[in-house]
């Protein structure tokens, strides 16, 4: 059974993130890490956040979560490595593989970051590999809502 799992990488904005449940939900994800600044669907009172809930729609519900503090992120990146998981950042660099090219393999860990600096420079280095979406406009990036909607849906052309 193919598994994939999102991790995200201290994105700031708790509606982009209940919209990412929501769409990583609808796309079958197995699980969802939220690292360090991350907002979870609880706040910390153990409530669960009205603002998370008006865009998840109660998705938090149907996907499995977890809260990783930044400095156990690469240590779960290994784990989930010698469990032959593919890890693949979001992000763009010199190096990163056009979105449109890129073939996914069965099981795979998508990593997208923050709103201001992308993946952390860790992060990347424990990636086996960078996929970027090439932007056509003078903007350098989508928000990473929508950015994590074209990555789940794209299909591979065979």
């Amino acid at each position: 059974m193919t598994q994939t799992i999102i991790l995200l990488d201290n994105i700031r904005s708790v509606h982009n993130v209940g919209s990412i449940f929501r769409t990583g939900e609808c796309a079958g994800v197995s699980k969802i890490y939220c690292i360090g600044t991350t907002p979870t669907p609880i706040d910390r009172f153990g409530r669960k956040r009205k603002d998370f809930l008006k865009v998840s729609l109660g998705s938090e519900d149907l996907v499995d979560w977890e809260y990783l503090a930044t400095d156990v992120a690469v240590k779960y990146i290994r784990k989930f490595k010698k469990d032959g998981y593919k890890i693949i950042s979001i992000e763009q660099r010199n190096n990163s593989v056009d979105l449109s090219v890129f073939k996914r393999s069965l099981n795979v860990v998508y990593i997208f970051g923050n709103e201001v600096d992308g993946v952390s420079k860790d992060i990347i280095e424990a990636s086996d590999i960078c996929v970027e979406i090439p932007m056509k406009g003078e903007k350098e990036s989508l928000n990473v809502s929508v950015t994590v909607g074209i990555v789940l849906f794209k299909k591979d052309i065979c």
